[in-house]
């Protein structure tokens, strides 16, 4: 007798929704337990952010419905306005799909959406990622979902026991590791990323040309929302550093959070200016080529929490520069520095100096994916949660 199958709906709204997903939904879907929904939303399913839905139906995913819910200009009072125009669409479109279990990722704005509109509806939320800290509004947001979530799925040891202390059961507290790293680990264990990267690298993106056989730094900053209108500066003082080193660089454009516009701004600028004559700029990569240039660049620099997560597993020597990450469990491979283009220089050559760091688990092993399908195909939940203080 095929027993009911528990539907569980991901909703993602950017491509670090999508990489830190991913191989839970390769689990849902190869799972006779569950049956996978699929909803893309905000920059998900926008061309100028690297049309990162395209990616994920190449990936054999079908999605269920699309939600245009991001307002152009990427200020902070825009963020709030996309925030509320989901919650305006999601309803909808829950409504129809009747998830047993929504599956919110992180601490993204667009996930501050989701997790009201499943609430509101009484439809059981799964958070993934939670209980972690770090600087920008960010940080609220995590939280915030937390207190709503009736499943938890965090990726460290850390973070679960802040979820526990914030009052949630501890038998709704599954430390799986972070399903990034599962990703990380099949793709460096397979070891033939190389041929696609020079194929993505030498075909797309705009700027010089850039040879993945020699030394190259790999950059990827985005606005801290808690500094609005300090991105251009922010950017420009990276890119001086970077330049400075004198090595090729690959960069990739932000996400769209408040201030995305600034740092555009600023990559255009120092591209006009004719300074990027050994830097190329992407405004996506396939989560593939994003792993082997981290497997073999000489160092990763900027604010993205994949030199935190990824990089603590692949031992990627990385220069965090700012507020972004602040107080984020990390491994020995991150340098912290202030958004001094002569800070972030100094770290730079220091991480080149030390070259590859030794893996370290501190988020998971490998298995988030198929843990996090395993709970959720048998996981009952009572809607009204119960809080423990």
């Amino acid at each position: 007798i095929r027993h009911q199958m528990n539907k569980v709906c991901v909703v993602i709204g950017s491509r670090a929704n999508y990489s830190s997903i991913k191989s839970a939904m390769r689990a849902f879907k190869a799972h006779d337990g569950i049956k996978l929904q699929l909803v893309l939303s905000a920059s998900a399913i926008l061309d100028r952010y690297g049309s990162v839905n395209k990616l994920i139906e190449e990936d054999g995913f079908a999605p269920d419905a699309e939600i245009h819910m991001l307002i152009e200009g990427e200020t902070p009072e825009t963020m709030a306005k996309s925030t509320g125009l989901g919650l305006l669409e999601l309803p909808t479109v829950l409504s129809r799909l009747e998830p047993d279990f929504v599956v919110v990722i992180g601490d993204r704005f667009e996930t501050m959406s989701v997790t009201l509109a499943a609430a509101y509806m009484n439809i059981p939320i799964a958070h993934t990622m939670g209980g972690e800290v770090s600087g920008t509004i960010d940080e609220s947001i995590r939280h915030a979902t937390t207190k709503f979530a009736h499943v938890h799925f965090p990726a460290s040891k850390g973070a679960a026991e802040r979820i526990i202390k914030l009052g949630e059961r501890s038998e709704d507290v599954h430390l799986v590791g972070c399903p990034r790293i599962d990703l990380v680990k099949e793709l460096i264990e397979e070891g033939n990323g190389a041929k696609r990267a020079h194929e993505v690298i030498s075909e797309t993106g705009v700027g010089g040309q850039i040879d993945l056989d020699q030394p190259f730094l790999l950059v990827s900053q985005h606005p801290v929302t808690t500094e609005y209108g300090l991105s251009t500066e922010h950017i420009s003082n990276t890119l001086k550093a970077v330049s400075d080193v004198g090595m090729q660089a690959i960069v990739l454009w932000p996400n769209p959070d408040a201030g995305s516009d600034e740092i555009s701004r600023g990559i255009r600028r120092w591209r006009e200016q004719g300074q990027d004559g050994n830097m190329r700029f992407f405004k996506n990569l396939p989560i593939d080529v994003y792993i082997h240039l981290m497997n073999t660049t000489s160092c990763l620099v900027g604010n993205s929490s994949s030199g935190i997560r990824e990089g603590a597993f692949i031992g990627t020597p990385v220069v965090n520069v700012g507020t972004r990450q602040s107080n984020r469990e990390r491994g020995q491979n991150v340098i912290d520095c202030s958004n001094d283009a002569a800070a972030i220089h100094d770290g730079i050559l220091r991480q080149i100096n030390h070259g590859k760091y030794a893996m370290d688990a501190v988020y998971g092993d490998g298995s988030a994916g198929v843990q996090i399908a395993e709970i959720l195909s048998t996981k009952k939940v009572n809607v009204q949660k119960c809080i423990t203080f």
